[in-house]
């Protein structure tokens, strides 16, 4: 034992002295230095007990050991003067615990399968801090950095960049507030200079991009169009009172001369992440126990205005928290461009046929993404909310002529001859803006290398839905006599939407047409909409309510039921629990959805609702309503949702909203009870009633299966 001591404290006298002098490349400490391994006895199963090993690496652990794995409290040694210090499970790092690296650079919070994941704080030899939250080793969620040059970001994070709602502050004084994509300043946002100055507007890539004002310090302003390019850039300038201000003042000074000292910090890159580190043990993959206990945790989702949506179920992503070994080949933060974000590596189920060549409708989708491109980045004029009546005309279509050649606004592609329309292109490019989509991205979700994806089956009446490939939209074909009741109800939707951001009414983003040439003549119809189970975190059950009780029950054996089959009301034994503040605006917008849809005169919609079971005790809730169909949630964890000011402002209605969902007992002599109701059938449980009927239907059930939580 006095030998095995010795060697622990010289190793760690060795380490230290490697981390200091780290920056001279000193040599490895081990090179010179040669220890027998240490024989124990073999202790029983499950037995733990505190041991010392000497890997053949030279690597030291020591620390509880259980199953010939680390587990519990533990320190781990590396040769290059790396250290762990904290918890293990089964081999991993799992829990809190603290790593450093010789630089002097460190990392203490939770760890989870290996990756630095949850609450922790990363302080680089540089000084650069960031604290906050961390998912499979980048920081994601809500954050800060002190930057070592003075300067500093509070907000969101996604994927190892600034990406979201923050703010950044110069050392200088400069801030800015808005939004990011990226690790730049991109969508909504005010720059503010300490000399008083400030531009409030759109920005694209770091710089304002679109409709924005300048304003200066005495009051006078500059009203217009931005862009780097001059020939792009227009507007008006107002001068405060009398003075004559700014009259001579080129726009291409903001870019030029003002924008020049508010350069983003790239800040210090991980030089290798504690995952990468991790040593493989001759126990791990053996004897993993149980499965563990999962609590449910349900995404509610949207109205749907036919019962297509019964048919359809949406793909979404692995669970972005599973701990597996593939994720383990993460690149770091140097490797990594502006250009090609690091991804998450997780195992993805992907729903649907990929239209590949060959497929009946390739020609379709190539004819599709050509006419998206095309709709999208024509040019058109600054997007104002205030829309004219004009805008929502029916008559009110664009007709564009794609020959294989090409032409003077198309470019020359593989597939047949045909033509494209785009109605009310004005309207769905405000709604656009409205919903906060990137115009770039919307074209690369839909228009990019990766090819659509059809689901196996069209829904009850004939409509054919396709899925992007990041999931991020979906696609319905519809009929000539749907897309005239859309354009119809446009103006209304338009006001609806504008006036309540939490709707929970579906979001659609553009209505086309393609028409093919020649004898047939053929015409697709095609609505684009969000699809809004698209999320990081799989969805493992998922229901389609309507607040009726005929027939509505899923045909599938329970043998044949995953997570990609769409249950009905029958099916549904959860009632949902929310709090007080949360119970009362959902029911509030659900009140107003419905009055909306009801004054139009739509009826057989639906909302869905998706589970996402956890490996905590307490679920959460969060939900949207669409009229088509699809929904989303992001996972959070209840109690920082409820007690964290940062989680807090992160919580909107029907993405991700806190709630408990219970499980309830179907009486066995009624087959067609729903949740919450007293009695069977009755003649006023199909689907097909009077809007009004079935608005007040709908919500009745809506409100029996949502409760507060007392």
């Amino acid at each position: 034992m006095s030998k095995k001591l010795g060697f622990r404290k010289a190793l760690e006298t060795k380490v230290k002295k490697s981390q200091a002098a780290a920056k001279k490349k000193a040599i490895s400490i081990f090179t010179a230095m040669s220890v027998a391994h240490v024989d124990d006895e073999e202790p029983g199963p499950g037995e733990v007990r505190h041991v010392e090993k000497v890997l053949s690496t030279g690597d030291f652990y020591t620390g509880q050991w259980c199953d010939s794995l680390p587990h519990g409290n533990g320190k781990f040694l590396w040769t290059d003067g790396c250290m762990y210090v904290g918890e293990w499970l089964k081999g991993k790092t799992m829990g809190k615990g603290r790593f450093s690296w010789p630089s002097g650079a460190t990392y203490e919070g939770e760890f989870k399968s290996g990756f630095m994941d949850g609450k922790g704080t990363y302080t680089g030899s540089s000084g650069d801090t960031y604290k906050g939250s961390w998912v499979m080793n980048f920081k994601h969620g809500q954050g800060t950095q002190s930057y070592a040059n003075g300067d500093y970001y509070e907000g969101e994070w996604r994927r190892g960049f600034q990406d979201g709602h923050g703010r950044y502050q110069w050392k200088n004084g400069n801030h800015y507030i808005g939004q990011w994509r990226n690790g730049m300043m991109n969508g909504n946002g005010t720059m503010i200079w300490s000399n008083g100055n400030r531009y409030d507007g759109f920005w694209e890539d770091g710089f304002p991009k679109g409709n924005g004002n300048f304003r200066w310090a005495d009051g006078s302003f500059y009203v217009g169009v931005w862009s780097k390019d001059d020939k792009e850039q227009s507007g008006t300038y107002y001068p405060s009172g009398s003075q004559s201000g700014n009259l001579d003042w080129d726009p291409q000074q903001l870019f030029l001369e003002d924008l020049k000292d508010c350069m983003i910090c790239p800040g210090e890159k991980v030089s290798i992440f504690p995952s990468q580190k991790m040593p493989h043990w001759p126990g791990m993959g053996k004897g993993n126990g149980g499965r563990p206990r999962r609590s449910s945790d349900a995404r509610l989702s949207n109205y749907s205005w036919s019962s297509d949506a019964n048919d359809v179920s949406t793909a979404s992503d692995g669970d972005l928290r599973d701990g597996n070994e593939g994720v383990g080949n993460l690149h770091d933060e140097d490797s990594d461009t502006r250009g090609s974000l690091p991804q998450f590596k997780m195992p993805m189920k992907k729903q649907g046929q990929t239209i590949s060549k060959g497929h009946k409708n390739y020609e379709l989708m190539l004819n599709l993404q050509l006419g998206i491109r095309h709709s999208v980045g024509r040019p058109g004029p600054a997007i104002t909310l205030d829309l004219k009546p004009s805008a929502f005309d029916p008559k009110e279509k664009v007709w564009t002529k794609f020959p294989p050649e090409g032409s003077k606004h198309t470019p020359p592609h593989q597939s047949c001859d045909f033509k494209w329309k785009d109605y009310c292109p004005v309207v769905f490019r405000t709604l656009r803006k409205l919903f906060n989509v990137d115009a770039a991205d919307y074209m690369i979700s839909i228009c990019g290398n990766d090819a659509l994806r059809e689901l196996s089956s069209p829904g009850k009446s004939g409509s054919f839905f396709y899925l992007t490939n990041d999931d991020r939209y979906m696609i319905k074909t519809m009929k000539k006599a749907e897309v005239k009741v859309l354009i119809r109800m446009l103006p209304a939707y338009y006001n609806h939407v504008r006036s309540f951001e939490n709707t929970l009414v579906t979001k659609f983003y553009g209505l086309h047409c393609v028409k093919l040439t020649g004898a047939a003549q053929k015409k697709v119809r095609f609505v684009i909409m969000g699809n809004l189970f698209c999320t990081d975190y799989s969805i493992h059950r998922r229901f389609d309510l309507k607040g009726s009780s005929h027939g509505r029950t899923t045909a599938k054996p329970e043998s044949e039921i995953d997570s990609t089959t769409t249950l009905k009301d029958l099916d549904l034994n959860y009632i949902f629990r929310l709090q007080k503040l949360w119970y009362q605006e959902f029911c509030r917008q659900v009140d107003r959805d419905c009055d909306f849809l009801e004054q139009e005169r739509i009826m057989d919609y639906s909302l869905l609702i998706g589970f996402h079971f956890r490996e905590v005790s307490t679920p959460c809730t969060s939900g949207v309503c669409t009229p088509t169909g699809n929904g989303d949630c992001e996972k959070a964890d209840k109690d920082k949702l409820l007690f964290s000011p940062s989680r807090l402002s992160s919580i909107e209605l029907g993405i991700s909203m806190p709630a408990r969902a219970e499980k309830t007992v179907r009486r066995s002599d009624c087959e067609a009870q729903l949740v919450g109701e007293p009695t069977g059938y009755d003649p006023t449980s199909i689907s097909a009633v009077d809007p009004k009927q079935y608005s007040k239907r709908f919500r009745d059930f809506i409100f029996r299966i949502f409760v507060e939580d007392t």
